[in-house]
């Protein structure tokens, strides 16, 4: 494989804190000698694209070594308002802290990344301007971060109207098209899992528990935020799906878990472990194509 097939239009889904799995799939890629050349992410693919364009990863990395539960509530600036549940300024601050905001026109690799005008119902896609305005607006979670209010729109999760850009990255003439996709579960799994769990916790000879089985819904996990939730994460995966179809990448890294959720910052190692393993399996079959 020569020089020129080892350069990479990398594309980053959304996926909440699954997608701390793009660390380890940047990680292997450039292990394997693959040089990314253009990026583009939606929401937290967004962030670690970013990121990585701003060459802070490692920095990054470390970083999120430190996030456990009681930092995580430290860095959740809860709302009391009405359209969500906390700024979402808190972490980004945070994180600036050792990423200073930059121009994207002035990275050294061209990036995107993609929100939605909750108004207009239109995608959005950021190529110039504040690298972590970009990302503010692409990471706005609906009805729990704060939406981005800018140029008359409302800026909600990118993950909402494309949340696997293939489309939108920056090619060049012999460049590979790689797409990391966590924007889904590995749902049939996710679902046996906690089925077992609720039935473990019916059956649970504890007073504690007994008590517990009286104020909770029996059938805990099939309630209204669960079947929103499912609801909103298969239209997610769909849409993905179907870009992946649309626009055939040559390398589709396609992590789809089942114990991992979207708020599970505290479990950065196990996650880049995933994302790495998975892209090597991906990365193999490539090449012996």
């Amino acid at each position: 494989m020569n020089n020129m097939k080892k350069d990479v239009a990398l594309v980053l889904s959304s996926g909440g804190a699954r997608g701390l799995a793009h660390i380890g799939a940047i990680e292997e890629l450039e292990a394997q000698g693959y040089r990314i050349t253009s990026i583009a992410g939606c929401s937290m693919g967004s962030l670690i694209g970013g990121v990585y364009a701003a060459g802070k990863l490692a920095e990054f990395r470390e970083w999120m070594k430190t996030i456990n539960k009681k930092k995580m509530m430290e860095l959740t600036d809860f709302s009391f308002s009405l359209n969500h549940v906390a700024k979402g300024t808190r972490i980004i601050e945070a994180i600036m802290e050792f990423v200073p905001d930059i121009a994207i026109e002035d990275l050294p690799i061209p990036y995107c990344a993609i929100a939605t005008d909750w108004k207009s119902g239109r995608e959005v896609v950021f190529r110039k301007g504040s690298l972590f305005d970009a990302i503010r607006a692409s990471i706005s979670l609906p009805a729990f971060y704060e939406p981005v209010q800018r140029d008359g729109m409302i800026l909600v999760d990118g993950g909402v109207t494309n949340p696997l850009p293939l489309n939108r990255v920056k090619r060049h003439e012999g460049d590979i098209l790689v797409g990391v996709d966590v924007s889904g579960h590995d749902y049939e799994t996710q679902w046996k899992t906690q089925h077992q769990l609720t039935e473990k916790r019916k059956h649970s000879t504890s007073l504690s528990q007994k008590i517990l089985n009286r104020l909770i819904p029996e059938n805990l996990d099939f309630n209204h935020y669960t079947v929103l939730s499912r609801v909103s994460s298969l239209m997610i995966r769909q849409n993905s799906i179907l870009m992946t179809q649309l626009m055939n990448p040559d390398i589709l890294i396609d992590i789809q878990m089942s114990r991992y959720g979207s708020f599970d910052y505290d479990k950065s190692e196990k996650l880049i472990t995933i994302g790495r393993h998975k892209t090597q399996q991906a990365i193999q079959k490539f090449q012996s194509e």
